[in-house]
């Protein structure tokens, strides 16, 4: 069984558990089809090439690759997701047994980019007094020196730069619901991203 998930962001929500607000995160679930497998004896490890959802037009190696493998519909994903089991080609996955309400789980998504940001956005920095000349300087990160040892700027030193667009992961989030009618699931808490991000849901193992 696989214990990976892919599903879109699409809101947040809020419920109420015991007079207690609990908010939500509600994804869209497209159909999950297993395309190909790999094997040890041939790649050198065991993985499961997943279609998820399903779009118009694709490109010449996309659509030569699946006609060998006998699938029609072209996948809006493919994504490569590790498992001991192999799953025939051209499998539609059950999600209903892997999407069960109350396991944990951990979100892998890409959070909102910012652009080029400068310190105090980026990292929080206080500024600069803006007192005795320096009216000019209460957004400016201040000296970056190292004297003469070692002389240069070090590599991680807080500057300005793009902020945002990084793969973020959310563990121990909850599954609230999930509807196979609808294709909605609902987790507990936020993930990181905009409406829209392809978000990895990835499903703790049971105790």
């Amino acid at each position: 069984m696989l214990n990976k998930i892919y599903a879109t962001k699409d809101s947040m929500t809020q419920t109420f558990v015991e007079g207690k607000r609990v908010p939500l995160t509600t994804l869209v679930v497209d159909s999950h089809v297993a395309v190909s497998n790999k094997t040890a004896n041939k790649d050198g490890y065991n993985a499961q090439i997943i279609g998820i959802g399903a779009k118009k037009s694709a490109t010449k190696p996309v659509k030569s690759f699946l006609k060998k493998l006998g699938i029609e519909v072209t996948p809006k994903y493919l994504r490569e997701v590790s498992t001991e089991e192999s799953i025939p080609a051209n499998t539609t996955i059950n999600l209903t047994e892997i999407l069960t309400p109350g396991l944990t789980v951990s979100v892998t998504s890409m959070s909102k980019g910012k652009g080029f940001a400068g310190v105090m956005k980026r990292h929080g920095f206080h500024g600069s007094q803006r007192t005795h000349g320096q009216s000019d300087r209460k957004r400016a990160p201040g000296s970056i020196a190292r004297g003469t040892t070692p002389g240069r700027i070090v590599p991680g030193k807080k500057m300005a730069g793009r902020m945002g667009s990084d793969n973020i992961c959310i563990k121990n989030l909850a599954i609230h619901s999930y509807n196979p009618e609808t294709n909605l699931l609902t987790l507990t808490g936020p993930i990181p991203g905009s409406k829209g991000t392809l978000a990895r849901i990835t499903i703790n193992k049971k105790a």
